[in-house]
């Protein structure tokens, strides 16, 4: 494909994803979440929670490595390099080694691990070629106060992301069933402190790289993160009378 119709693919897939982003907000205020907790085990075909997160998450760390390899592209420059890293190392967190720290996820229905992986390659493939061939940086962009916040918030979202997957994981001792009012870390503001992490980090991802491709991806990433958290902290409220009144269900004071 000729590198002008292939930015203006780029430009349309963007496009595509914040138009995905509001109808799968709508979908799931409307029907809610058919997974973990909620699932009910109706679905005829259950992919195994390691097996799916593994399969499904794979494609957004593969893919743009193989953008990286398809060309000379932009990736001499430093700019593009480290954003580029930045999408991969989340992805080798989720993909590789999330998965094998779970204890006993419930299975995946097949429909929701396709959706997922299907997202996961075309968000791949969008973010992988826009940095490694498109994308173009002054040459000081490294030190541009946007890159830096960033960055910073990239690198602060993936913090609590992290540390929240691990107050969730830790919540019951060994042999104990049934869920726990989660505590400690913002969890203590919030119902959904690890959907408030990853939600940081891509908006870091989107001011570091002031590029249509990342703000659409951080645009769906709040239409996909919010209803869910919002689920989540309606659940906590029905199901535990003592649960914190004060927490919000997704930002910090906000909302």
């Amino acid at each position: 494909m000729e590198p002008a119709r292939e930015q203006h693919l780029l430009d349309h897939l963007a496009i595509l994803m914040a138009v995905c982003g509001v109808f799968t907000f709508l979908l799931i205020k409307i029907l809610g979440s058919f997974y973990g907790r909620y699932s009910n085990g109706s679905s005829h075909c259950m992919l195994p929670a390691r097996l799916a997160w593994v399969l499904q998450e794979l494609p957004s760390l593969v893919v743009p490595l193989w953008c990286a390899r398809a060309g000379d592209g932009h990736l001499h420059y430093w700019p593009n390099r480290i954003l580029l890293a930045m999408f991969v190392a989340h992805y080798l967190q989720r993909s590789l080694i999330f998965p094998f720290l779970i204890r006993g996820g419930k299975p995946s229905p097949f429909t929701i691990f396709l959706s997922a992986a299907i997202f996961c390659t075309f968000n791949g493939y969008m973010q992988g070629r826009y940095l490694s061939q498109f994308a173009v940086y002054p040459d000081d962009w490294v030190t541009d106060p946007r890159f830096v916040l960033g960055g910073i918030l990239w690198l602060t979202g993936l913090v609590i992301n992290i540390h929240s997957d691990h107050i969730l994981r830790n919540l019951r001792k060994p042999g104990e069933t049934g869920y726990k009012i989660p505590r400690g870390g913002l969890f203590e503001y919030v119902s959904a402190a690890n959907y408030f992490g990853e939600l940081v980090e891509w908006c870091g991802f989107a001011l570091a790289s002031c590029s249509f491709q990342a703000c659409s991806f951080a645009f769906f990433s709040f239409c996909f993160l919010f209803p869910r958290a919002e689920h989540h902290h309606r659940w906590y409220l029905e199901k535990f009378k003592d649960y914190p009144k004060s927490r919000k269900i997704l930002i910090p004071f906000l909302l």
